[in-house]
């Protein structure tokens, strides 16, 4: 019989990274070196866009159209503002035509053209409706990247003062220059927000410098490592600069929440009385492994977004797992290294005892810890129908308003209000005939007469969301026509006017692009792989939880649990961000729609984030249950032994996540702050009201599994070694025990603190 007095033996992992602590945190410091070196720049080499599906008909139009026509598909435009003159004025023309020559002699530029020289059919198009704007068009020729160095180069030539003429800069070059700029200051202002406040914030909780301290480097360890990921990546794939964001607040926020759980164990273990490494076994043993399966959840949940062909998603997966197993892999091997060889010094700088010293209050007894969720727990469960009920009324009707989003695409009005690309297209909508940039384009493939090229042309001119069409211009066997539609470029006339050309007959083959193309384009390549990405995601979270608590019930109950969780955060997106509600406290512009990729990439990575918390409480659930048998409890224990760490970590995740919202970029704004929303609701709500309401409720059937299920979880599932309680108690009982321990059952002993600590 096994003495329970006896602490366990260190297991093979943590002799493994307690052998050379001194060596191993070397290496892991010359590693993170050239991690620094290699990543150094990364967002200089990712691209800002990835929305459209590569393999769609938009797609492959555009890509005809850039190589059969090149010149006529401009991607900088040149606001020239006469002030209060005329464009047709003497000097102002001279002006425009001399800045378009010297345009045209620039290195890396082609098909430059403007009002004062386009043929007479292009010119009012080119031209403001009150005569004092016009344009200069141009095409800025390679890859992203060449095409940041061009604008980087010849931009501040061009801007400014000229003469009689103002110029700004826009177009979809400028406009995705300008967004990647935003997104550096930005981050790196978040960094300047988030590292201090996170770190006061780790101080408060451990009451520690030194244990606080060790959260933080961990995280900057997890992004450091992975923006070298990402500038691997970049020599092979497209990488969407957004990716940089979600690194951040995944690599500082998961790396706190797993260095906060396994140093938070191991200094109870410690307090209880135990050495540094048989403390630092227990911890690696519990702790540890609840780490590592909260890992695989996140991991999963992010791996979904490799479904989709859009790389601005793909992104987010590559950099999120990346950032996820780096920062796990820091907490168990480079975390247990620092922790060994500090020990009890851990506890140095602990403000709370010098407070405790000072104060020098009259001895009392014990008190245990966490009994202020220990009581929330049992009134819960005292009333489990109504906060049942209550919490899921309520967070149902927080989500309502995504009924009615609307899904459109990215564009200018993601920048603030004084960017200057912004500024240009606003006067292109506000100002020019027909929104210049908003068409559509239909590319004609095979030989055809210059008759049945006016036929086809009269036939979608007279459908009714055209507004004009304009060509063809012919070369070879290859035309294209530009459509402009009635109203908005992506709005339900621009995505319908999409079906109708193309449900047009046509005596040759034609594929139409443009933005509406595009985003209609979009939305089907996500809706038909949505089920898949979801699909997989629950699969592999259910499989996930049953090895880690052998219930089929608990892993049904996470999943839903979780999904539920994330209806505030899809409400407050919708309500704030699409109808523009607080768009004047918040410091943004709604275009009175979601970008289509943004709820797939936030429910992916809100899940995950959601059953990061769910593992940590339900780990410390089935470890109690395990040891007693006491199905209500161990979930009042659970809760009272991981509320407030759970709470903790949301609320510096949800720091994180804020100060990433602070970005001026519309999108990235929508990312932290929904997020941050999500992780809240989650902790504050389902985690400490609806999850112990409903565990209640399903009682000790919540641990039932069929007898073979209970066979494959005893030979591949997780068992923390504490003391294993008959099989009998795997099946539902007739009637469940009374809720609460008994004073005869007290919730911790000396026996077993070694193992019930989470």
């Amino acid at each position: 019989m096994t003495d329970v007095n006896r602490p366990p033996a260190p297991g093979g992992w943590t002799r493994l990274v307690t052998a050379r602590p001194r060596l191993s945190l070397l290496v892991a410091l010359v590693i993170t070196a050239l991690a620094v070196v290699i990543g150094s720049g990364v967002a200089d080499h990712l691209g800002n866009g990835g929305w459209e599906d590569p393999a769609a008909e938009s797609t492959y139009a555009a890509q005809a159209l850039e190589r059969e026509f090149p010149d006529s598909q401009p991607n900088l435009l040149l606001l020239v503002d006469a002030g209060g003159a005329s464009v047709d004025s003497p000097a102002v023309a001279a002006e425009a035509r001399d800045l378009a020559a010297r345009l045209a002699t620039e290195k890396g530029v082609t098909g430059v053209a403007s009002y004062w020289q386009a043929a007479p059919s292009a010119a009012p198009a080119l031209r403001a409706e009150d005569g004092h704007e016009a344009l200069i068009v141009a095409r800025l020729t390679g890859d992203e990247t060449a095409m940041s160095r061009t604008l980087d180069r010849i931009g501040p030539g061009l801007r400014g003062m000229h003469g009689p003429v103002d110029v700004k800069l826009g177009g979809m070059i400028a406009i995705r220059h300008e967004m990647q700029s935003i997104i550096k200051e930005d981050l790196t202002r978040a960094e300047l927000i988030a590292l201090p406040v996170t770190l006061l914030l780790l101080v408060m909780v451990f009451g520690s410098a030194v244990a606080a301290l060790l959260p933080l480097g961990i995280g900057i360890v997890a992004i450091l490592g992975t923006n070298a990921i990402l500038r691997a990546l970049t020599e092979l794939a497209d990488i969407s600069v957004f990716a940089i964001n979600l690194t951040t607040a995944l690599g500082l926020g998961l790396a706190v929440d797993y260095a906060l759980f396994i140093v938070r164990r191991f200094r109870e273990e410690l307090d209880d009385g135990a050495d540094p490494l048989t403390a630092l076994g227990t911890t690696l043993r519990t702790a540890g492994r609840t780490v590592l399966f909260s890992a695989l959840t996140v991991a999963v949940s992010l791996a979904a977004m490799l479904v989709f062909p859009q790389y601005f998603l793909r992104s987010f997966a590559y950099s999120g797992i990346a950032v996820v197993l780096l920062a796990a892999t820091a907490a168990l091997a480079l975390l247990p290294a620092a922790l060994i060889l500090l020990g009890h010094r851990v506890n140095s700088l602990d403000l709370r005892r010098l407070l405790r010293r000072r104060a020098r209050p009259a001895p009392t007894a014990p008190r245990e810890r966490g009994t202020t969720w220990g009581r929330t727990a049992a009134l819960v469960m005292r009333r489990a129908p109504f906060f049942a009920l209550g919490t899921t009324v309520v967070l149902v009707l927080l989500g309502l308003p995504f009924l009615d989003a609307k899904f459109g695409t990215a564009d200018d009005r993601q920048l603030p209000s004084s960017a200057e690309s912004r500024i240009v297209q606003q006067h292109l909508r506000e100002s020019f005939p027909g929104n210049p940039g908003g068409s559509l384009e239909v590319l004609a493939d095979g030989h055809a007469t210059e008759a049945q090229y006016l036929a086809y042309k009269e036939r979608i001119t007279a459908l009714p969301g055209a507004l004009r069409v304009d060509g063809p211009l012919v070369k070879g066997d290859s035309a294209y026509f530009t459509v402009q539609p009635r109203g908005e470029a992506v709005d339900e006339t621009a995505q319908h006017l999409v079906s109708d050309l193309r449900a047009t007959d046509a005596p040759f083959g034609t594929r139409v692009t443009g933005t509406a193309a595009v985003l209609v384009d979009s939305q089907h390549a996500i809706g038909e792989r949505l089920p898949w990405a979801v699909a997989f995601i629950v699969v592999v979270t259910l499989f996930l939880v049953f090895l880690l608590t052998g219930s089929v019930l608990i892993p049904l109950q996470a999943v839903v649990l979780n999904a539920l969780s994330l209806t505030a955060m899809f409400g407050a997106v919708v309500w704030v961000f699409q109808d523009g509600h607080l768009s004047g406290l918040l410091a943004f512009t709604s275009p009175g729609s979601i970008e289509t990729t943004l709820p797939v990439l936030m429910f992916c990575v809100a899940f995950g984030l959601s059953m990061d918390y769910g593992v940590f409480l339900i780990s410390r659930i089935k470890e109690e249950h395990d040891r007693t048998g006491d199905h209500e409890g161990a979930v009042r224990r659970g809760l009272e032994r991981t509320g407030g760490l759970i709470t903790a970590a949301a609320v510096i995740l949800a720091v994180v996540m804020v100060a990433i919202g602070t970005s001026r970029v519309t999108n990235t704004k929508m990312l932290g702050l929904g997020i941050a929303l999500a992780v809240v609701m989650d902790a504050m709500i389902v985690r400490s009201l609806l999850v112990p309401a409903v565990m209640r409720l399903t009682g000790r059937a919540t641990w039932w599994a069929p007898a073979p299920l209970r066979r494959f979880h005893a030979r591949f599932g997780v068992d923390e070694g504490a003391a294993r309680i008959p099989p009998s108690i795997t099946r539902p009982p007739q009637k469940d025990p009374a809720p609460g321990p008994t004073p005869e059952q007290p919730t911790d002993t000396n026996e077993n603190r070694l193992t019930t600590r989470g």
